[in-house]
């Protein structure tokens, strides 16, 4: 399909590079708007364009941040094909949105082993978001706090500056909990 035959929504956030949010702050607008466009969203992190991925993945989080309900009938794109996705701006935005997800125990399981092979990602951001989620997961799910904090200690330890702060930081709520 031809960038001109990209849907409005979709179109508003092509262009430019991977620096630049673009217009992601209006997308967000539109589809607390218009809940409909989410749709167009997850179709536009199936794209092949990195930018366009990037931003939609951008705009779908911050909206699951404010209606995290809304997330419901992407499921399964979230759990079984965004999850997998190599791409490290979808993986950074896909962590936080698997934990505002209800989850069975086996889906718990499932988050958890793709939070954990976050942990060794390439990009310092997915693995700093990895941190995070899998906090947040302990907090939800107390039956893998003892492993998450053994995890956490050691990211805390080998990673970057900002990593060892944000360890610091969720390894005192954790023990706090």
């Amino acid at each position: 399909m031809s960038e001109d035959a990209l849907p409005p929504l979709l179109l508003s956030l092509s262009g430019g590079d991977r620096r630049s949010i673009g217009r992601v702050a209006d997308a967000v607008e539109a589809v607390l708007t218009d809940p409909a466009l989410l749709a167009t969203l997850f179709e536009g992190m199936q794209r092949p364009d990195p930018v366009l991925r990037m931003r939609c993945a951008d705009a779908a989080e911050k909206i699951s941040a404010r209606q995290p309900q809304w997330l419901l009938p992407f499921r399964d794109q979230l759990l079984n094909g965004l999850a997998a996705d190599p791409q490290q701006e979808i993986r950074w935005h896909v962590a936080p949105m698997l934990l505002r997800l209800p989850l069975s125990t086996a889906e718990a399981d499932r988050v958890y082993a793709i939070l954990v092979g976050y942990t060794t990602d390439p990009s310092r951001i997915v693995r700093t978001e990895a941190m995070q989620a899998l906090a947040d997961l302990a907090r939800r799910h107390p039956r893998f706090t003892d492993e998450v904090r053994r995890l956490l200690t050691a990211l805390a330890a080998s990673g970057t500056p900002a990593m060892q702060a944000r360890g610091r930081r969720l390894l005192a709520r954790l023990n706090a909990a």
